[in-house]
């Protein structure tokens, strides 16, 4: 282990910009598992101290805790090649390893009080501000992603700050269990793709777990024989920016897709602030016309559905849970879902882009508005 690191430390220090390195495991890990005796004796036939392979190898140790200690529910040994203890050992294991890094002057603990992916945003958050960068609120423990329609989207060459673009096709696959999404991403940069396998497994306990995997070219095209043809592909260009610390995308929907994605842009973008703070501190350059957060309406996969969504209403995610709705009530939610599409869709529907998804809201018409005054 320590050689390996020593390989990286050295191309590092030749390195002529910052390098950052992470370390799945750190050397002093090896000492919570086995007994001190036999650690000494290691430490002593190396010629080694503690305080050499911890303090001055090392400037930040964040620990992981286990999800054996306070998320249970998602401690599971299936489909983890590495991993065999049973919950009782993994809690002995995490305790132990936790106190090997006792001694070191900058540990972050990181336990199981929040969902998995506020674990992540923290984890992140505590490197960037560690070595000393602004990322925003991307990262921040309490971090939402929001949604909102952009109409009037200005030419490329105005666009007035840099961006890139990725062009983007999704496919959805048939899943063998009930209440999973599958999905295939291609992104393609200056004629370079990569792909991407994403499970979306059903919500446990108000968590929605996501899992992402790299896959070759080959693994894609093996893949795509297994699409669901109950969806279209869904092609977009994607266009990452920053404007004042904060990152963004646009997903700017492309022809072939179903007519009800015609013309559809969407920004999204991370942050701790509430709906008003956001909505002030978007994008100037932009037209914000409606927030959609949480809205099913507008999620890809709803977006994606082959049929009309009052034909298919068993089809319709409105959640990725449980459905103990009856079909009356899928047919409803499902029709109030188009309208919400389509009204979003007039040019003379006006929207308090304040105010994020309410399942029983009421479209504001501009007949309302000039009612009003």
């Amino acid at each position: 282990m320590m050689a390996l690191e020593d390989t990286y430390f050295s191309m590092a220090e030749k390195c002529a910009q910052n390098v950052l390195i992470i370390a799945d495991r750190g050397t002093m890990d090896a000492s919570a598992f086995i007994s001190r005796e036999a650690w000494e004796k290691i430490l002593t036939k190396l010629n080694l101290e503690d305080i050499e392979i911890s303090d001055n190898r090392y400037n930040h140790i964040v620990h992981m805790q286990s999800a054996a200690i306070g998320a249970e529910k998602f401690y599971t040994t299936e489909d983890h090649a590495a991993r065999f203890e049973g919950i009782e050992l993994a809690r002995e294991r995490d305790n132990s390893a936790m106190e090997a890094w006792r001694d070191h002057p900058y540990v972050d603990i990181i336990d199981n009080r929040s969902d998995f992916d506020s674990k992540i945003n923290r984890l992140i958050d505590l490197v960037v501000k560690r070595i000393g960068i602004n990322v925003g609120d991307r990262f921040s423990a309490n971090s939402r992603k929001v949604k909102f329609v952009i109409t009037g989207m200005c030419p490329d060459s105005d666009f007035p700050v840099k961006f890139t673009d990725f062009q983007v096709v999704h496919h959805y696959l048939h899943s063998a269990q009930k209440g999973f999404q599958t999905r295939l991403r291609k992104r393609v940069k200056n004629g370079r793709a990569t792909y991407t396998f994403t499970v979306r497994k059903p919500e446990l306990q108000g968590q929605t777990v996501e899992v992402k995997q790299p896959i070759s070219q080959r693994d894609y095209s093996n893949l795509l024989a297994h699409r669901d043809d109950n969806h279209l592909p869904v092609f977009k260009t994607r266009r990452s920016f920053l404007y004042e610390n904060q990152q963004y995308q646009l997903d700017i929907y492309r022809p072939p897709c179903h007519s009800r994605c015609q013309g559809l842009v969407l920004l999204e973008t991370f942050t701790t602030s509430n709906d008003d703070e956001v909505v002030d501190s978007l994008p100037p350059f932009l037209k914000v016309k409606k927030n959609v957060t949480g809205d099913p309406a507008f999620s890809m996969y709803n977006l994606s559905i082959r049929s009309d969504w009052e034909d298919s209403a068993e089809q319709f995610c409105h959640k990725l849970s449980s459905d103990d709705e009856s079909e009356d009530e899928n047919v409803s939610e499902v029709r109030k879902a188009q309208e919400r599409l389509v009204h979003v869709s007039e040019e003379n529907t006006v929207f308090d882009v304040r105010k994020s998804y309410d399942r029983n809201e009421r479209p504001v018409s501009e007949s309302d508005i000039v009612g009003s005054l």
